[in-house]
């Protein structure tokens, strides 16, 4: 019984004299049909379309002989590899690397890529990687049958982006098409393909041609000079949107939030976009919605400042949340009831408000209930303090409110 694999990486060029060994020695291949049809592989082997690996894998570990598996760029790259070591099977696996279909499809478009974040887009995650693109402004993504470009650019309906779509790289129908991605949804493209995202007002990084870089992917944290998070606001004297924009229950809020990269969040009623911007700051893609247009430039301007993806909608909820996508998590500023059942009605995992009155809270928390939501109430106080001289400059008290949905989104 085959307890030893051989995977082999194939990025279009020449096989190498061990890739071409195991080959040679293979009673048992498995790959594409692109694969399968290599003048290396031997005409005696076994051959195996590799569709579903899981089963491919069975099959090699019943199988009497040698095991070669062959997988477009490096297997060990979001590929068969981590299937076929998986315990279940009993595998021992030995690996022959080629070059990425990453690597080759920003070699390519001729730009560095280790600014860049890079996601899996199948049926399933589809909707993560495209928050995501909506979130960074270099993505690179996998793509899969029912989720490429056209699907792509379908759901980041509203956020101008440009597409460079490699399809079918290292073979001879190899093509690199380049095109925003209000234009990508009206062409057929062919699998498989690495689409390459990229647009946005985000921060010039190393790799976008200034300094020199020290991570690979988006830089983690804020600009030097604002380190922390929940920060005052930009400008102290501008508008704020009441208690919404008091640092400390922003930073409450973000915490039973909890965005994170792959989410979407809406932020209903922004205000200046300080919690918009900085739930950004955690990766993840957020709409800012205000039905004030200089609440709107506000929000415009703080995540300039903070150097993060902002999609602002101006319009007034619950009706402008009709034509949104689907959120994972919401923070209301405000519209009361009314807007937090129209939310609860999309099923978001959370839902977190406030409220100035016990009435208020307590309508609030009855409308969260009523949605399936698990609620959750705190009374939170906090004074400000002159230490000048330890005086009282400021007191506040507002209800925070959370709701869990207890069905996690998929």
């Amino acid at each position: 019984m085959a307890d030893r694999v051989t995977v082999i990486g194939w990025d279009g060029s020449p096989l190498t004299q061990a890739a071409r060994s195991a080959l040679s020695a293979a009673t048992l291949v498995a790959g594409a049909a692109h694969h399968l049809a290599l003048p290396e592989v031997p005409p005696r082997a076994e051959r195996i379309r590799l569709g579903s690996v899981d089963l491919a894998a069975r099959r090699i570990a019943g199988h009497r002989g040698s095991a070669v598996v062959l997988a477009d760029g490096d297997p060990g790259f979001f590929g068969v590899v981590r299937t076929l070591r998986a315990p279940e099977h009993g595998l021992e696996v030995e690996v022959v690397p080629a070059v990425s279909s990453v690597a080759t499809a920003f070699a390519r478009a001729g730009m560095p890529w280790d600014d860049a974040r890079i996601v899996v887009a199948h049926r399933r995650t589809l909707r993560r990687a495209v928050n995501v693109c909506r979130a960074h402004t270099k993505v690179a993504v996998l793509t899969s049958p029912g989720a490429g470009p056209a699907e792509l650019a379908l759901l980041l309906d509203g956020v101008h982006r440009t597409f460079v779509i490699c399809e079918e790289l290292g073979t001879t129908r190899e093509q690199v098409t380049v095109l925003t991605s209000d234009k990508v949804a009206d062409l057929v493209w062919r699998d498989p393909n690495v689409v390459i995202v990229i647009g946005g007002a985000g921060r010039l990084t190393a790799a976008s041609g200034t300094g020199s870089g020290w991570i690979a992917g988006h830089e983690p944290g804020y600009p030097p000079e604002l380190r922390g998070w929940a920060l005052p606001p930009a400008d102290p004297q501008a508008p704020q949107a009441g208690e919404g924009e008091y640092a400390g229950l922003r930073a409450a809020q973000l915490a039973r939030l909890g965005p994170r990269v792959g989410d979407l969040v809406w932020d209903i009623g922004s205000g200046g976009g300080a919690l918009a911007a900085e739930a950004a700051r955690f990766g993840a893609a957020v709409i800012a919605v205000d039905a004030d247009p200089d609440a709107c430039r506000r929000s415009e301007s703080e995540a300039r400042r903070l150097g993060v993806q902002l999609q602002v909608v101006q319009g007034r909820a619950p009706h402008v949340l009709e034509r949104l996508p689907e959120p994972d998590v919401v923070r209301i500023g405000g519209g009361g009831v009314p807007v937090v059942t129209a939310v609860a009605d999309r099923r978001p995992q959370r839902i977190v408000t406030h409220a100035s009155t016990r009435d208020e809270a307590e309508a609030i928390g009855a409308a969260l209930a009523a949605g399936g939501y698990d609620v959750e109430c705190a009374l939170l106080q906090a004074v400000e303090l002159d230490t000048a001289d330890w005086t009282e400059r400021e007191r506040t008290v507002v209800f925070l409110l959370c709701g869990r949905h207890p069905e996690p989104r998929a």
